[in-house]
């Protein structure tokens, strides 16, 4: 091939390129700003108003960092009340992972924080669990962009298309940005602290065919998990802060693991982090009448019981934690 040959090639690649590239920004352009976002009223996008509570408070708070056990599962005036300190409930969708879920308790860290963390899981592979959730969440809200980490980019590219399709069809239909009243799975079910404050009276679940062995177990441990809760710790009491692990409510019910293995749990957890673990996890049991919708999930009189134990834990911890 002669050189100008090569040279004609080369300009008409780079042409098309150059096309296909504009093409692509031109409709990336078209999604962000015409079509996103079109789950700004669902249960994720509550997101937004905490991350705006969190980075407003600008003195010792406690933060909770979770999944959705937190939000179903605290009363989170009763922290406020009991500790005279702002309480922020962080606590969203299991479906993102507690990678994702700890990049949280990074945003507006003061001197004189207490930043609770209540996984259910202390095994995992540190990814983002389901890309296609995060991109409900995260949409077209670049404050909340900054909770990706580099290694989360390519989970988050190849899982767009999938977010896309369903936006588009939400957009197309005219359903997109419902408000949801009346709906516990909605923003609008939040009150101002993070939690759900719609109204949750009593189980709907069967307890004798809801709970199975698989459902309730003992909490995994590996060093992915610890060693990056580790990490975390270490970014927050470089600012003057306090990381803590608490329990999660476990449902007590004929197939629930006995409380020897909760008790060996706790203390094998307690040896792989650098944090105090303050809760006795069978502290945490609770009758399957107290559960919602999940085995995670409160009714109110069940979130109310399990916030003045975490209550408890709080202050055993404080006094503990006082120089003699």
């Amino acid at each position: 091939m002669s050189l100008m040959n090569k040279h004609n090639l080369f300009t008409s690649n780079f042409k098309f390129f150059g096309k296909l590239f504009c093409l692509l920004l031109v409709l990336l352009l078209f999604f962000g700003i015409i079509i996103m976002p079109q789950y700004q009223y669902s249960y994720n996008a509550a997101l937004l108003d905490k991350v705006e509570r969190l980075e407003s408070i600008n003195e010792p708070k406690i933060v909770l960092i979770g999944n959705s056990n937190l939000p179903f599962g605290i009363q989170s005036g009763l922290l406020e009340e009991a500790f005279s300190m702002p309480v922020v409930n962080m606590g969203m969708h299991g479906s993102l992972g507690n990678a994702f879920h700890e990049e949280m308790a990074k945003i507006n860290v003061q001197e004189g924080d207490i930043i609770v963390l209540v996984h259910t899981e202390f095994a995992d592979d540190d990814t983002i669990t389901d890309p296609v959730v995060a991109w409900l969440t995260l949409e077209n809200h670049p404050k909340l962009w900054n909770l990706l980490r580099t290694k989360d980019i390519p989970d988050m590219y190849f899982s767009f298309p999938d977010y896309a399709r369903r936006a588009l069809t939400l957009w197309s239909n005219k359903e997109g940005n419902e408000q949801n009243y009346g709906d516990v799975y909605s923003r609008l079910a939040f009150n101002e602290y993070g939690d759900i404050a719609f109204e949750r009276q009593s189980t709907k679940l069967d307890a004798d065919t809801y709970f199975t062995e698989s459902m309730v177990q003992v909490p995994k441990i590996n060093d992915t998990c610890t060693n990056r809760i580790n990490e975390l710790n270490e970014y927050i009491t470089e600012r003057g802060a306090t990381l803590l692990v608490a329990a999660y409510p476990i449902a007590d019910v004929e197939v629930t693991p006995p409380e020897e293995d909760y008790i060996k749990f706790k203390e094998q957890l307690q040896e792989s982090l650098n944090c105090p673990v303050i809760s006795d996890y069978t502290d945490y049991f609770l009758d399957s009448s107290y559960f919602y919708d999940t085995n995670y999930h409160l009714t109110d009189e069940g979130a109310t019981i399990r916030t003045n134990q975490l209550i408890l834990d709080l202050q055993q911890w404080m006094v503990s934690s006082q120089p003699e």
